[in-house]
């Protein structure tokens, strides 16, 4: 378990100091705002870019870990929606709030760093972290789609989706990373050490703006209810994110024939805390903010337990649960 529980360590320690930057208010106003746009536009794309590049087509489509992840995160989210409509069937906006809680891991802010960590010079490690990203992102557009059509701010849930995804910069620079890796373009060496250098800046800058934002977001909702229902909700939640979403992974991906360090990978990446970008999407549509916010802050607590838990599983063989 220390394996995995150092670069956990590395990971948060940067989002708490964000976290207490921002508490004691060193930076200016908005800086949060300025680091999550620098790693949104430029530092993710970048780092997403050069690592398909340089990634074989061939480890790139590996159908059965996409597919294997993919259904992962569909199930989860199908159940967690359904769930959620029965015990509140006219709230269809807080369903799809609550399934993207269990399904959106960050595997971009916290994936990438953990994978170069766990599994250094491993170009597979951040390729499968990138498809990751990939394939969450894409949920993400759906479910503000869902959001933008529940309250009347789109008539074309597909219109909405596809315009999301296409101006999205990391699927931009995704899908180009993808297109020189695809026709064997080697970029010049300075112009992908240009690159690279801005990619390597989206883990320190991203964690630490993770950090602030948390901070931001749970004064925001520190004097709400903490009642039973809240409990149980945070509780349901983070299960089914932390445990059984990366357990659903394991069987799904074995089954897809993906074995050794992929599937350590897809498993590990699969049981991330819940991103920081539900909760500003939450945020924008005024939809189960609060909990959210809780979800990602609780999540990340309890993460130092499972991911540590489930790496030295996998290492033992997967035989027994603990």
């Amino acid at each position: 378990m220390l394996p995995t529980l150092s670069p956990l360590i590395v990971v948060f320690g940067i989002m708490i100091t964000g976290f207490i930057v921002q508490k004691a208010r060193l930076l200016p106003e908005g800086s949060d705002n300025v680091l999550n746009q620098y790693v949104y536009y430029i530092a993710f794309p970048a780092i997403m870019m050069i690592v398909l590049a340089e990634t074989p087509i061939e480890a790139i489509t590996n159908w059965g870990f996409i597919g294997g992840y993919s259904l992962a995160m569909a199930v989860i989210y199908l159940i967690t929606g359904l769930f959620s409509l029965w015990m509140q069937p006219k709230d269809k906006p807080l369903a799809a709030i609550r399934a993207l809680n269990t399904t959106f891991g960050n595997t971009s802010f916290i994936g990438i760093p953990l994978m170069m960590m766990l599994f250094p010079g491993n170009q597979l490690a951040l390729a499968a972290a990138a498809l990751a990203s990939l394939l969450s992102v894409t949920v993400f557009a759906i479910v503000l789609a869902q959001l933008a059509l529940f309250q009347g701010q789109t008539d074309s849930a597909l219109k909405t989706v596809f315009f999301a995804l296409i101006q999205n910069p990391i699927i931009l620079g995704s899908l180009a990373g993808v297109a020189l890796s695809a026709a064997h373009i080697e970029l010049y060496r300075p112009i992908a050490d240009i690159i690279r250098q801005f990619g390597m800046t989206s883990s320190p800058c991203a964690l630490f703006a993770i950090g602030m934002v948390l901070c931001k977001a749970n004064q925001g909702s520190r004097n709400a209810a903490g009642n039973q229902s809240r409990i149980v909700e945070l509780t349901m939640l983070n299960l089914s994110k932390l445990l059984l979403q990366p357990l659903l992974a394991y069987l799904l991906l074995s089954t897809l024939g993906i074995s050794g360090a992929l599937l350590q990978m897809g498993v590990l990446l699969a049981a991330l805390p819940t991103a920081a970008s539900v909760y500003l999407l939450a945020h924008r549509f005024n939809v189960g903010a609060t909990s959210s916010a809780q979800t990602i802050s609780l999540g990340i607590v309890i993460s130092f337990v499972t991911i540590p838990l489930l790496h030295h599983w996998l290492l033992s063989g997967g035989e027994n649960l603990f």
